[in-house]
Parts: structure tokens; C-alpha cells; sequence
């Protein structure tokens, strides 16, 4: 046995509770920040949801009370970058937008109130799918109306020089003058949030002039947002935020988060959250990698990943990884994420030996990796590739059939229990998709109904066959090791050559292609019949009846 491997997580739940302890609250709050810059990709669900939410339910588990938030950043200048103009029809006209809040900003398609509303829809309803469902959001645009109002009006506005100051140790070459006002009113006549300057704050109104309109108007402090780094520290406060990780950018020393918990202690008074720095998670799509990027509109997001995967395929690949690593998730390799989520599986229920530490680590980040609770047994585990096939054979929908192949091919034994059902009927659906978008060519195919009669007349191989077909005939079982060993002894005797020609004009009979998925598990998956049939057809000599 090697050494006792912790898994990060339950090391991070250890030393955030640590720190809650000392707070001594009656409830906690754990929170993560998003910016609808654009695409609402997979990758925000790392660091800004899934490492809270873990950590929150081992808390839980051991009596903490914890509300997780995430804080949607509204109130942010919308940044009229290529890829985000390119989102409407006319991204030309679509330039008058620059500046203004994102929540301002129309849908560029016309089918939500706003740019807000139309990047969130395909995050925010599919939280559930990835998680507990005990998540609650809040808009800056709301915290603006009540808690961030109060505060600017109370601390922020009497101690705005020493916000400068704070601020100045931070802003290098370009330092705010005396008498600056951390607070971007709305601009009353562009609508710009990134080109205005406060003049001077009497009551709860703000007197502001525009740079880029030339406008002075007044206008209340709601209607604003603040200095970005005072805004997180003012978001941490008004939320009482005890715990909430955070992108690497923010992490180097005396960056941003540093600059944000200087506020915190020395001006706003208040002990900031504790925290957790995690990487990037990138893309890779046909050999290309990326970053992924909102504002970019580099990624997928939770929906697009709930129509090739599971949701817990994702979970355990960001929950197997250190916060501190790079995650590339290659959509090309989502069959192998599969297997590796099943071997973490079968050992989680002892049906492989957890023989080192990394084998419990796997174990437990299996265990983690649900958005509820594991089932209570080894559920049932169909290889993506050979649900892929079936899919495509039967159809993604076709589940009681399917089911019927797969206990002839010893793949399902005994009675479906609840969540192996929904697995299984959500994999065909998710590798029939997953092939079609992301699959290799190889993998596509459909059975032909019929050969063409010049097909067979040019086929090479009659004799193998024939003895194929004697074979498959003749077999006990039809299941994917019996058919293997069958194709074993009728090519017995070929060249490699020779049984790469022999393949070619096999699956040009079934799926009329010189390739396919792998030969076994496709024919384990037709009907006995069905195949010798059409072995003998290829049998027939040129001209036969």
C-alpha cells in the first residue's frame, strides 16, 4: 500500500472550516462571481460554482448552516469586442452598445429582454443538472438598488480619499487625483458606464460629466457601479462572503484580490473571505486548443455539454484535478472520460481493488463527482462507443429495444434499477449526439437496408464469407467475445494486408463505407439473422441466384 493520498477537496473543506470556526456565524456564505461577458461556457462551473458547492456540502455534512450564492456581474461595461458584435446581425451598428451595462445591452437574436438574459438562459437553468439545486443568484444590478447603495451612501463616499490612496498603491504609472470619486454613473444620453466621471456627491445624488458625450448630468448612486476593486470588496461585505475561490489572474501577488483585501481590512473594516485560486479550463476542438473565453465565445456551454455527456463526467473531471491545474477538456476524448469515470466507479463499489492511494483518490472523487448522492450499488456500465453504436443502429430513442440487445449482449443482467435506467437512456441520447458532432468519421454509419448488386460482384473475399457465416451461425452466444473469436478463425491465415482489404469489403456490405466502428461490437449489436444473411448474400459468385 503507497501513502494515504487526501483528496484536495476534503483538505480545502478542513482549512475553510478552520477559518469559519473562528468566525463563530449562525450561517456562512459561499459565493462565486460571474461576469455575462458573453458565452456562458463550462469552464465557469469549476472554480465559481463546483469547488464552493463541494465544499459546502462536506460542511454541511458536519453541521455547518452555508448559503452559496453566485453574483452575477450585470452592471460591467459591455466591451463591443469583435466576437461579441459579431453576435448580431450588423456588427457595425452594433459598435453604439460599447460602454453601455451588460444588462442594458439588447439580445443580439431577439429572444430575451436583454444580452444578459440570452447568454444566461443556457447556464443558469442547467445549475441544477450540476449541482444540488442549492444555489441562489444575485444581480450587481440588484445589489446596486439596496445593500451597495447603503454602503457607498454610509462608507464609501465619507472615506473615498482613503479609497484612493488604497487604490493609487495598486494603480502604478496611472494614480487617481485628490478629490476622485470611485463611483461610473450611467451616462443619461450614450449610455456609456465606462466614460463618465463623478464630480461631486450631495445627498444621494451624483453630479457626473461624460467623456465621450460631453453630457453633466445628475443622477442617483444606484445608477452606477464602482471602481471594479472596490466594487468585489463592497460585493464581500454587503454579502457577509466567508468563502469564494478565485481565477489565477486574480491571484498574483499584490493583484487584484490583494488590492481587494486591503479595502476590506483597512477602509471598509471588515476581515475579507477566505479564498482559493484555481486554473483555467481549456477547449479542445479538432486538434485545436483554447482558452475558454465569455466574452471570446470560445467554449460550450451546460447545455451543449448535457446533449454529449453526462453531468457527472464533467464533475469528476474538474473535481480529479487540483484547483491549481490546468484543465483541457477535448471533446474528442469524452469515450475515455467515460472509462476513466467508470474504473473510479467499480472501485468506489469494490468491484476493483483500491489497491494504492490514487485508486481511493479516484474512488473519492467518483463519490464527489454527483450532483446528489451515488447510487447505492454498481450500476449498470455500457461503454460510450457501444451505446454510440446502438444509437445509431436503433435510434437515440428506441430505450426498450436497446435494452433487449444489451442483455443479449450480457451488458445489462437482471432488472434495471432507477438510476441505471436514466443513465443508460441518457447515454444513448448523449453519445448518438456526441457522435454526430464531435466523433471521428469512422464512427458515423448507418446499416444499409441492401447491397448493391455491383458491390457484390467485386467482392474478393467470398470465401471468408462463407466461412464467417458458418461460424456466427454456429455460436452459442452472440456477444462481443464469441463474435471476436469467430472473426478470428474465419480470417485466420490472411495477411495484414490482406485482412485490411478483407475489413474494407466487410464494412462496405453493412455500412457501405471502406470503415466503421469496430467490427465485434457492431455485429454483436444487429440480430443474428440479420448478419448471416448477409454474409451468405456476399457469398452468392458474380451472376448466382
Amino acid at each position: 500500500m503507497g501513502e494515504e493520498k487526501v483528496h484536495w477537496v476534503d483538505e480545502l473543506a478542513d482549512r475553510v472550516e478552520e477559518f469559519l470556526r473562528k468566525r463563530g456565524k449562525k450561517e456562512y456564505v459561499f459565493n462565486g462571481g460571474l461576469s455575462v461577458s458573453g458565452l456562458q461556457h463550462i469552464g465557469r462551473l469549476r472554480g465559481e460554482v463546483l469547488i464552493p458547492e463541494v465544499v459546502r456540502r462536506i460542511l454541511e455534512k458536519r453541521g455547518y448552516r452555508i448559503r452559496q450564492l453566485i453574483t452575477v456581474y450585470t452592471q460591467d461595461p459591455w466591451k463591443g469586442k469583435k466576437a461579441q458584435r459579431e453576435q448580431f446581425a450588423d456588427p457595425e451598428e452594433a459598435r453604439k452598445y460599447t460602454g453601455w451595462p451588460l444588462i442594458r445591452v439588447p439580445d443580439p437574436k431577439g429572444c430575451h429582454k436583454n444580452w444578459v438574459e440570452h447568454y444566461w438562459s443556457d447556464f443558469g437553468p442547467y445549475l441544477p443538472e450540476f449541482t444540488d439545486g442549492k444555489i441562489g443568484i444575485v444581480t450587481t444590478t440588484d445589489l446596486y438598488k439596496e445593500g451597495l447603495r447603503d454602503l457607498i451612501l454610509r462608507e464609501i463616499i465619507p472615506k473615498k480619499e482613503k479609497i484612493r490612496e488604497v487604490i493609487n498603491k495598486y494603480r502604478g504609472r496611472k494614480p487617481y487625483p485628490p478629490g476622485w470619486i470611485p463611483i461610473e454613473p450611467i451616462c443619461e444620453r450614450c449610455g456609456r458606464i465606462d466614460s463618465t466621471v463623478a464630480l461631486s456627491v450631495e445627498g444621494d445624488k451624483v453630479r457626473y460629466k461624460c467623456k465621450n458625450c460631453g453630457f453633466e448630468g445628475v443622477t442617483d448612486v444606484s445608477n452606477a457601479k464602482l471602481n471594479w476593486r472596490l466594487e468585489w470588496a463592497s460585493i464581500w461585505k454587503v454579502l457577509s462572503v466567508d468563502f469564494e475561490p478565485y481565477g489565477k489572474d486574480h491571484a498574483t501577488p499584490g493583484g487584484s484580490r490583494d488590492s481587494c483585501v486591503d479595502l476590506a481590512v483597512n477602509v471598509l473594516g471588515f476581515e475579507p473571505p477566505i479564498g482559493e485560486w484555481y486554473e483555467w479550463v481549456s477547449i479542445r476542438v479538432g486538434g485545436k486548443e483554447s482558452d475558454m473565453s465569455s466574452s471570446g465565445f470560445v467554449g460550450i456551454t451546460p447545455r451543449e455539454w448535457l446533449e454529449i455527456a453526462h453531468p457527472q463526467i464533467l464533475r469528476f473531471l474538474y473535481l480529479q484535478a487540483h484547483p491549481h491545474r490546468k484543465v483541457v477538456i477535448d471533446l474528442s476524448r469524452i469515450p475515455q472520460y467515460y472509462e476513466q469515470y467508470y474504473r473510479a466507479e467499480r472501485i468506489y463499489f469494490g468491484a476493483e481493488p483500491a489497491e494504492d492511494s490514487e485508486a481511493k483518490y479516484l474512488a473519492r472523487t467518483y463519490e464527489l463527482s454527483h450532483p446528489g448522492e451515488p447510487p447505492r450499488r454498481l450500476p449498470v456500465q455500457v461503454p460510450f462507443m457501444h451505446a454510440s453504436i446502438l444509437a445509431q443502429i436503433l435510434g437515440p430513442h428506441n430505450f426498450e429495444t436497446a435494452v433487449e440487445r444489451l442483455r443479449r449482449t450480457g451488458h445489462v443482467r437482471g432488472e434495471l434499477d432507477e438510476y441505471s435506467a436514466k443513465w443508460l437512456r441518457g447515454l444513448l441520447e448523449k453519445s448518438y449526439n456526441w457522435t454526430l458532432r464531435y466523433g471521428p468519421e469512422n464512427a458515423r454509419f448507418s446499416i444499409l437496408e441492401s447491397v448493391d448488386r455491383s458491390v457484390l460482384e467485386q467482392l474478393c473475399f467470398r470465401e471468408i464469407f462463407c466461412r464467417l457465416a458458418r461460424e456466427l451461425e454456429s455460436l452459442d452466444s452472440w456477444d462481443e467475445e464469441s463474435i471476436k473469436n469467430a472473426m478470428i478463425r474465419a480470417t485466420e491465415g490472411l495477411s495484414s494486408r490482406e485482412r485490411r482489404e478483407f475489413y474494407r469489403e466487410f464494412y462496405s456490405l453493412f455500412i457501405g463505407k471502406p470503415y466503421g466502428p469496430r467490427a465485434a461490437p457492431l455485429l454483436s449489436l444487429l440480430q443474428r439473422e440479420f448478419v448471416v444473411s448477409r454474409l451468405k448474400e456476399a457469398c452468392l459468385e458474380a451472376g448466382g441466384s
